[in-house]
């Protein structure tokens, strides 16, 4: 069995220290429904893919204690509970009175139809909802309740508020009801059998997408390439350049083992991997086997070697010395196991420079920022250990049911209105398509990885162990380029901010106007896109902010094209045919690994 970590679990999780930061020399060459419902419901659910699934499960137990608390709340202050709900009954006498001024979010989707002003029942309902929800929130932020306790009252009163929205019944949502009229009731039919269908086959949750129109390999995932290696693990992908001529140096990219690489080669126009060709890179991509029961032993020590044996293959069939890699999410997480294992074995020369989009290398200050971090506690660790190793994987499914829940209002209640109440079939969208094509952990991996949350190994040197080798990343000596997304809610950007000063001040650091998925799938032409972009060397990332000048209109994608540009390389004219003789092309792109369920 691999084992990546060391040391035994504590009951309290590791305390975040501060990164270790040093100058660094950066390697340069001189150096060696209708389309207004199905838009609303495609940005919301892109915003909240799987690139950073829960990997710690909320258990009945835990929901039960964080209810158990609004319990305890009112216990503890009955006075204070009277006094908030004799002011809900101040409220609803104005509101039946129509002297009440509450209004919704002017953001918040569920109640935008008109009819939720302009006919007096439903606003009269509305208005009641709101002032209740706001008595409970300030109810719970007048208790004494610790912090913790607090955050985990307020989330379940959180989720019993959004359960129980106007909107999500079919008797009081407008546009529910004049769709019932306008189609005779076929509406209603068609949302019971999509409601049927779901409850038998979709663990009960509505479906976020229509895959059916996308088929991997023939209108996704379509870049020209050749797998040039494979082994039980992963598939080598090489892809054929675009370009007369290509750099010497290759990039090898290092994709999260949570999902299919084919992020990144999605619709042609928004293919990180095309531009990436166009842009004179010779491009090699790992596509990770969906594991099984069978592989439940495969852990971070076994996927960093992957990472070894994918750098020699490149760098054989290029006849380059080195080569640049690129990690994304976990995929990151595994790329920094294998940089401090090369550099553990005075091996750090095969890779000369980095770029690591949307990855927190200190995992508890990602956690911390966010609802999982809530139940992130030593037993729910323990406990989620147990379930995957008793199932030997955890299951993409799974996941995706648990981080659902994380977000309901987005991820779950929308969809109930859309598919069920007005009958409409959820979008047909490419990158909802690959979010659903769902993929599992090993059970090893997948302990590896909790146990990072507890040990923080990227930033305390010798707790971690790769094949053998102790990871110490002060040690790593690499050029990086980091990518963060402002509206990042899975990997915050202040976390991979804490990415980039692990490197070194030298490090670039770039901060985009979008969320996790949108940061990495972010080509040039959206007249919304900005960022930011400079050295990492404020100390903290308000200061970082703050100090990084005029925001850059566009896409970062140019950008980084110039940045791995000067990292790349002389310029050799384009090879004529993929893989070499020893490492011969084995079928075309995008493989068979990424074919399998």
């Amino acid at each position: 069995m691999s084992r990546s970590t060391r040391s035994s679990e504590t009951e309290t999780p590791t305390q975040r220290p501060r990164a270790n930061v040093r100058k660094r020399r950066v390697r340069k060459d001189g150096d060696a429904p209708d389309s207004t419902r199905q838009q609303e419901l495609i940005g919301t659910a892109a915003n909240q893919t799987l690139a950073g699934n829960p990997l710690v499960s909320v258990r009945p137990a835990d929901l039960a204690s964080s209810a158990g608390y609004l319990l305890k709340a009112v216990g503890k202050s009955p006075l204070k509970a009277g006094a908030h709900l004799g002011g809900y009954l101040k409220a609803l006498r104005g509101i039946v009175g129509g002297n009440c001024s509450i209004a919704p979010d002017p953001k918040d989707k569920r109640f935008a139809d008109p009819a939720w002003q302009s006919n007096a029942f439903l606003r009269a309902l509305l208005q009641s909802y709101l002032a209740g929800q706001s008595e409970l929130t300030r109810f719970i932020e007048s208790t004494d309740l610790a912090p913790l306790e607090k955050s985990r009252a307020r989330f379940v009163a959180a989720l019993l508020a959004d359960a129980m929205a106007p909107s999500n019944s079919p008797l009081t949502n407008p546009a529910a009801l004049r769709k019932l009229v306008d189609t005779g009731g076929m509406s209603l039919a068609r949302g019971m059998r999509q409601f049927g269908d779901d409850l038998l086959n979709n663990r009960g949750l509505p479906r976020q997408v229509d895959s059916t129109p996308f088929k991997v390999g023939e209108n996704i995932a379509t870049a020209k390439g050749e797998v040039v290696f494979r082994n039980e693990m992963f598939e080598l992908l090489q892809f054929a350049p675009t370009t007369e001529n290509v750099y010497a140096r290759p990039l090898v990219m290092s994709p999260p083992q949570i999902n299919k690489y084919y992020a990144i080669d999605l619709a042609p126009e928004k293919s990180l991997i095309k531009w990436i060709q166009d842009s004179g890179v010779n491009l090699f991509v790992i596509s990770w086997r969906n594991p099984t029961r069978e592989h439940r032993d495969w852990g971070l020590s076994d996927y960093a070697l992957c990472l070894d044996q994918a750098v020699d293959v490149a760098r054989k069939v290029t006849g380059s010395a080195d080569v640049n890699m690129w990690g994304s999410c976990s995929g990151g997480i595994t790329l920094a196991a294998y940089l401090g294992w090369l550099a553990a074995r005075g091996e750090g020369h095969k890779v000369a420079n980095t770029s690591w989009a949307v990855c927190v290398l200190d995992m508890p200050s990602a956690l911390g920022d966010t609802t999982l971090g809530l139940f992130t506690t030593p037993s729910a660790l323990r406990a989620a250990k147990a379930s995957s190793r008793r199932k030997g994987v955890l299951s993409g499914q799974g996941m995706a049911s648990m981080f659902a829940w994380m977000r309901p209002n987005d991820l779950i209640w929308n969809y109930w209105v859309n598919n069920y109440l007005l009958g409409n079939k959820p979008p047909a969208f490419d990158i909802l398509a690959w979010n659903n094509d769902t993929t599992r952990l090993p059970a090893q991996l997948h302990a590896d990885y909790l146990d990072l949350i507890q040990q923080n190994p990227y930033s305390n040197p010798g707790t971690l162990e790769i094949a053998g080798e102790s990871i110490d990343m002060t040690q790593v000596q690499v050029g990086a380029y980091v990518v963060g997304g402002t509206t990042d809610h899975i990997t915050p950007w202040q976390g991979c901010y804490g990415t980039a000063r692990l490197f070194g001040e030298d490090t670039t650091y770039v901060l985009s106007n979008a969320g996790h998925l949108q940061s990495l799938v972010n080509p040039p032409g959206n007249p919304k896109s900005f960022y930011y972009a400079a050295p990492a060397s404020a100390e903290t990332p308000e200061a970082w902010l703050h100090n990084a000048g005029e925001r850059q209109q566009g896409s970062w994608w140019p950008h980084w094209r110039e940045w791995i540009g000067q990292r790349s390389g002389d310029s050799l004219p384009a090879p004529k045919k993929l893989g070499s003789r020893k490492y011969p092309p084995l079928c075309p792109a995008p493989g068979t690994y990424v074919m399998e369920r």
